[in-house]
């Protein structure tokens, strides 16, 4: 048994931090030890005011608890005291207010250029050192990266493994963009400022088979998620479809290839919506969308691009009558300073 758990509080406002709760600990006690309040009032099992959704997660309630502050069929729905919730495995925990209301916020930390490595006039992917106190993020999650001498900043996904202490990021080429610009002159040992982990688009916990939907640089919060599966191991099948603009735009397929190998259940396709295309799939994601990977409704589906291509995914299903088991989307602006949207 582990004499500590890693527990992911996600706040109504995107963000994500997390605490170490020992093996015989309460979660609410564990948030306050490390300075974050949750919402309580009693803490002894009878007000309510501590109630949350575990998404995650192996832990125990105990019976301290009267049914008016957590009844049954809500601990079915895996609502859960924090002031009861003992963990017996590491947890994600949805806390329904902001962080702010938490006297916490987002982690500030640092990181240096590693490297930056250009796709054309596509894409870069830009690679971070980090140090061991780095905060940990959901595999899927973004941060905010501050543009040095600006005073801005521009929202990126991960597309590395948790805990990792090398962070990449593929960041969609932009002529004349703040970040873009910065990108081509960065040399390595350059400093960057970040801000996070954010969003509530994140792998949630494998029970059904997965279908991915990524546009363009809205691959990377998939790398992510696929080197989570790749080291913890998936018995569900995976499909993706990988869309892009232009033949230039579609980068990294090779390390898709990878985890093709790597992932037992991987498959994936790719398509290019400019007519001129010598691709053999042309189109967009919709044009492709082949029906064995919608287990006919039984799937989990995750898709992250830009606005248009999210929009076009939500008529084709509605238009399709096809109502997936979950439904998670995030959609980005190229030049964007701000939070992605996501659902």
């Amino acid at each position: 048994m582990s004499s500590s758990y890693r527990i992911a509080l996600n706040f109504e406002d995107g963000v994500t931090r997390f605490i170490a709760c020992g093996a015989q600990e309460k979660v609410l006690d564990a948030a306050f030890r490390q300075r974050i309040n949750l919402p309580m009032d009693c803490s002894d099992g009878v007000c309510g005011t501590c109630k949350c959704r575990a998404e995650s997660g192996d832990y125990d309630l105990g019976d301290d608890f009267i049914e008016d502050a957590l009844t049954a069929e809500e601990a079915g729905q895996r609502l859960v005291l924090t002031c009861q919730m003992v963990p017996r495995s590491d947890c994600v925990i949805a806390v329904p207010v902001p962080s702010t209301a938490c006297k916490t916020g987002t982690a500030k930390f640092g990181g240096t250029v590693a490297g930056v490595e250009r796709f054309s006039d596509a894409a870069y992917e830009l690679a971070l050192d980090v140090p061991e106190d780095a905060p940990a993020f959901l595999p899927g999650q973004y941060v905010n990266i501050g543009v040095p001498g600006s005073g801005q900043h521009r929202s990126y996904s991960f597309s590395s493994a948790t805990g990792a202490r090398r962070m990449t990021f593929l960041i969609k080429h932009v002529p004349g963009g703040l970040m873009s610009s910065w990108l081509t002159e960065a040399q390595p040992g350059s400093k960057l400022e970040m801000t996070g982990p954010l969003g509530s688009f994140y792998l949630r916990p494998v029970a059904r088979p997965l279908l991915f939907l990524a546009g363009g640089t809205g691959l990377a919060p998939f790398l992510s998620m696929l080197e989570t599966l790749a080291v913890q191991g998936c018995a569900q099948p995976i499909h993706m479809l990988y869309g892009v603009t232009r033949d230039q735009d579609l980068v990294l397929v090779e390390r898709l290839e990878d985890y093709a190998r790597r992932v037992p259940g991987f498959t994936f396709g790719t398509c290019v919506a400019d007519a001129a295309t010598t691709h053999p799939q042309r189109g967009y994601v919709t044009d492709h969308l082949p029906p064995q990977a919608l287990h006919e409704g039984n799937v989990d589906v995750y898709l992250c691009g830009p606005p248009p291509m999210v929009d076009a995914v939500q008529r084709h299903f509605k238009a399709a009558s096809i109502a997936p088991a979950s439904f998670h989307y995030e959609k980005f602006t190229p030049t964007q300073a701000a939070a992605p949207a996501a659902a």
